[in-house]
């Protein structure tokens, strides 16, 4: 499976990119590519060690006469977002990822491709396989579950790193230098619902789905005017429940806290004389959404099909709370930075929607720049839902990381991208969350730069990495290793 990435160059970064396709590998359930990990530092006889939440450290001493340059982590997370099409057959605990090449880009068969990380993860075991690079004293850290909570590098412990640079292979634009980012942290809520009985006739049920969204990493893409099903299917329900004596069963929509809501569903009940009625208020806010979405979302749908009927329904007042909380919810750019010009600040996500047996269990993000600053839109979701009898929990969260302008290892990098590609690369801040902040917490003199090859559509079935970008980020590297300077 996946031979085809076999005949790309650099020819060993394809084969352990290969190999990593196959070993599964969900947030939190790494154990297998852990093992993976653990393995090859013993087939090739590298000093490895694990910590207590489960990061691998690789260690690769020096290239003959490199021993006295400042020692270097090459740095990347093992985990994945598990993100599939609805009409795909896929698990995520157990089958491997396929891929195919398309138009110079490598995609997966309708999941997440998982380039985010397993890219940098092939990248730094490509190093450390070879003998034809020079570097110096070399630390390969691979950190567990950072998409859904950051916990490698939460619990990652001073003292377990040597290196005093850390280059962290977890960017997707290639060109980009990443010197910032934004700090985060989750607020969920917990929304409790009554139970009715459905009516006992002249009532139909239908499913009316959102779906087709581009979706995409809640960071990086807020502020790229995309739909998120959630406020677009709450939107319809909201605006004709009176109207149409709706009543609601189910509301889910998206899953995961850090990607933009592609899809979502409701099954409702409306009155039998209401039915042709809400075929057209269906098809005529289609037509809506899809004006409003034009260019950003070409592919959204919103579909309406008859269902068989439920159980129960939602009563009218645990109804009326849950849509206007969702209404008024706030999600995408909520301010855009003062300092960096087209920079998002602050922002936050409505990520997900999910009945349970009592409650409804709502999930959203929150990101800034500016630490006050995402204190106060946390508020702000918090607010919306206590207004609505919800009971909230924040998370701690996760700093931010503020660029140094005296870095050394990114005035290197800046020289030799512009000596190597003939062009200046960009160095900027990033919205989404690196581990760079927290690693910079634990270790406050590491010098550190994140960059890599270009992956667009993270976190999403869309996503793709660009065949000719991972070359260009493997020279970068290399070229960087070689010039590592002295540690004085």
């Amino acid at each position: 499976m996946n031979e085809h990435l076999l005949k790309l160059e650099p020819v060993k970064v394809w084969k352990y990119f290969k190999e990593i396709l196959e070993i599964p590998r969900p947030s939190k359930k790494e154990e297998k590519i852990r093992e993976y990990l653990i393995n090859f530092g013993k087939e090739h006889n590298l000093e490895t060690l694990t910590d207590e939440v489960g990061n691998v450290l690789i260690r690769k001493p020096a290239t003959p006469g490199m021993e006295n340059r400042k020692p270097v982590v090459l740095q990347s997370h093992i985990d994945m977002v598990c993100e599939k099409n609805s009409d795909t057959n896929h698990d995520f605990e157990k089958d491997p990822i396929e891929t195919y090449i398309e138009d110079g880009w490598v995609k997966a068969k309708g999941t997440t491709l998982g380039a985010d990380d397993g890219i940098g993860v092939a990248t730094a075991l490509a190093i450390l396989d070879s003998d034809d690079i020079k570097h110096g004293p070399i630390e390969a850290l691979f950190t567990v579950d950072e998409e859904t909570g950051l916990t490698g590098a939460f619990g990652l412990k001073p003292g377990f790193l040597k290196g005093k640079i850390l280059l962290n292979l977890d960017s997707e634009d290639e060109g980009q230098l990443f010197i910032g980012c934004a700090g985060g942290q989750d607020t969920i809520a917990w929304l409790p619902y009554d139970k009715e009985p459905v009516p006992e006739k002249n009532h139909k049920a239908f499913k009316i789905k959102v779906s087709g969204l581009v979706g995409g990493h809640s960071g990086d893409d807020i502020n790229k005017n995309r739909g998120n099903a959630n406020k677009i299917l709450n939107r319809l329900l909201w605006e004709n429940y009176k109207q149409l004596d709706l009543k609601l069963h189910i509301f889910d929509g998206g899953n995961l806290r850090n990607a933009i809501a592609r899809e979502a569903f409701s099954i409702v009940l409306v009155p039998e004389t209401n039915v042709e009625k809400l075929k057209s208020v269906v098809s005529e806010y289609e037509k809506t959404v899809r004006a409003e979405f034009h260019k950003t979302e070409p592919g959204l749908t919103v579909t309406l099909e008859e269902t068989e009927m439920p159980d129960y329904i939602v009563d009218e007042d645990s109804t009326f709370e849950l849509l206007n909380a969702l209404y008024a919810c706030p999600h995408g750019v909520i301010a855009m930075s003062q300092d960096i010009d087209d920079f998002v600040e602050t922002s936050t996500n409505l990520a997900s929607v999910k009945f349970e047996d009592e409650e409804v269990v709502i999930t959203t993000s929150q990101r800034s720049s500016v630490e006050s600053r995402k204190q106060d839109v946390t508020n702000m979701v918090v607010s919306v839902f206590n207004l609505a009898g919800a009971r909230t929990q924040t998370s701690d969260g996760y700093p931010g990381w503020t660029p140094n302008p005296d870095s050394e290892i990114v005035d290197l990098t800046s020289k030799i991208y512009k000596d190597l590609f003939k062009e200046n690369p960009e160095v900027l801040a990033i919205h989404a969350g690196l581990e760079c902040g927290l690693i910079g917490d634990k270790y406050p003199g590491m010098d550190m730069i994140s960059y890599g090859p270009t992956i667009k559509g993270a976190h999403s079935p869309d996503e793709r990495l660009d065949i000719e970008s991972v070359k260009k980020f493997w020279d970068l590297t290399l070229e960087i290793l070689k010039n590592i300077p002295e540690d004085k």
